[in-house]
């Protein structure tokens, strides 16, 4: 699997029929896959512990998908050895009153990882371009008037934004969990034939189903119109949940690899009192 492969150009005229969501890219299968993830989750668990020490860098993952896409799965299963107190997952669903208030990007802005942490975002500002373009009467909950440009617009500000995180210093890592609409029909009666999981099952997940089409040429528009060289997006086949969260444990990997960490080295008056330290404890 090469990462090309999964990546939208930027600007491009993407079309996901044009992209299988069933594709495993070399693998097997999931027992194939698992030896991958288990070797990457280890890596990652000693890039964390670098990335933390340096502090200098935030990195932020964006998912995004249709509902039953495995969101929430490939988060857990990729941080399962990460230590915690360096991770912070926000979800973003139908926004409160106080956020309706500010502007689109504001409820996501607030909760940026600092340096030194990894932000993960389970659905993002992204559904303020893809939710509120399939029911633009939202826009009015805004205090936003609809009008001609305005996704252009927002893709401009998006991109925009992204930009600024990069230039100082916040990778900016962004996956889109391509699921077919068969799969996702059977996700969804699993969730109905399964007792111990007809909590996750919601009316909205089935009422946005009716939507399909609309999401899906909102999501084209959206990943062509915001898939840049600094921030790209990762269009993943998501038929299939071992792959996912293989693909992804795999490119944040190669993310982190890639900034060539270090633990920060003392010199100095720091590095003199570290001597200090360690004669008082031998002498004890």
């Amino acid at each position: 699997m090469t990462h090309d492969d999964l990546i939208v150009p930027p600007n491009c005229d993407l079309r996901l029929a044009d992209r299988d969501p069933a594709a495993t890219f070399g693998f097997a299968g999931k027992a194939d896959a698992a030896v991958k993830l288990r070797q990457d989750i280890e890596k990652l668990v000693e890039l964390q512990e670098v990335f933390a020490a340096s502090s200098a860098h935030a990195l932020l993952l964006v998912f995004q998908g249709m509902d039953s896409s495995g969101k929430d799965g490939a988060i857990k299963h990729v941080m399962s050895g990460i230590n915690p107190q360096g991770v912070d997952v926000h979800g973003f669903k139908a926004p409160n009153v106080e956020e309706e208030r500010h502007d689109f990007l504001w409820r996501c802005v607030r909760v940026l990882p600092e340096r030194g942490r990894i932000g993960i975002f389970n659905r993002s500002y992204y559904e303020e371009v893809v939710v509120v373009r399939v029911h633009e009467e939202l826009l009015a909950l805004e205090g936003a008037v609809p009008k001609k440009h305005i996704w252009t617009e927002r893709f401009e500000d998006i991109n925009a934004f992204e930009r600024h995180l990069v230039r100082n210093g916040t990778l900016v890592v962004k996956f889109f969990l391509h699921i077919s609409r068969d799969e996702q029909r059977r996700r969804l009666l699993k969730r109905l034939d399964d007792a111990n999981k007809n909590w996750k099952f919601s009316f909205s997940d089935l009422r946005e189903r009716r939507y399909w089409d609309r999401y899906q040429a909102a999501y084209e528009q959206m990943l062509g119109a915001t898939s840049t060289p600094r921030a790209p997006w990762y269009v993943l086949p998501a038929d299939h949940k071992w792959f996912v969260r293989t693909a992804v444990a795999d490119i944040i990997v190669a993310k982190l690899s890639a900034l060539d960490l270090h633990y920060p080295h003392l010199e100095g008056e720091a590095a003199a009192q570290l001597a200090q330290f360690r004669q008082q404890l031998e002498a004890e």
